[in-house]
């Protein structure tokens, strides 16, 4: 197996899978760390880098919350007992006082709540919870064209300052 590349960043934290089409498709006004309830065989399988988060979403049920289309697949030497439904909903953990807060917000605002990361810190698997409101195809066609302005402005100010203007 070719080692994993080690995407760990200043702070210590390891990234498993990143939702990159969520901050294309969604204006993201808040962000959450959230903790996530694993079985043993799920935790061995993301050590290893496997788990896809693209169409996954979180909901409230009963004052929880649930991630729902994470597929996180089966640990390969865990078998009967050991192992893991790779679909099944994954419970959040977050205090009270913000899931009140993001209940509250879903049901009169009308936005959603999308994972946009899965990574470790300090040795525990963490969500990384954003809610956010979706993009019509006009306004995704705006952001792009942003980014792209953003990106020009610079690089001409890069090469302004290094004193090769153009």
């Amino acid at each position: 197996m070719a080692p994993l590349r080690d995407r760990t960043n200043k702070a210590g934290n390891k990234l498993i899978a990143s939702n990159r089409r969520a901050r294309r498709d969604y204006d993201i006004i808040d962000a959450f760390e959230t903790g996530i309830v694993l079985s043993g065989s799920e935790v061995k399988a993301l050590r290893e880098g496997h788990a896809q988060v693209a169409d996954a979403y979180a909901r409230i049920i009963n004052g929880q919350v649930w991630l729902d289309g994470v597929h996180i697949p089966p640990y390969q030497f865990a078998h009967g007992v050991g192992a893991h439904d790779p679909d099944r909903a994954r419970k959040l953990l977050m205090h009270r006082r913000e899931i009140d807060k993001l209940a509250h917000q879903v049901a009169v605002e009308h936005l959603a709540l999308i994972p946009l990361s899965l990574y470790f810190k300090e040795g525990r698997v963490k969500v990384e919870l954003g809610i956010g409101r979706g993009r019509k195809k006009a306004d995704k066609r705006n952001a792009l064209a942003e980014r792209d302005v953003k990106m020009e402005m610079a690089k001409a100010l890069g090469r302004q300052a290094k004193g090769r203007e153009r």
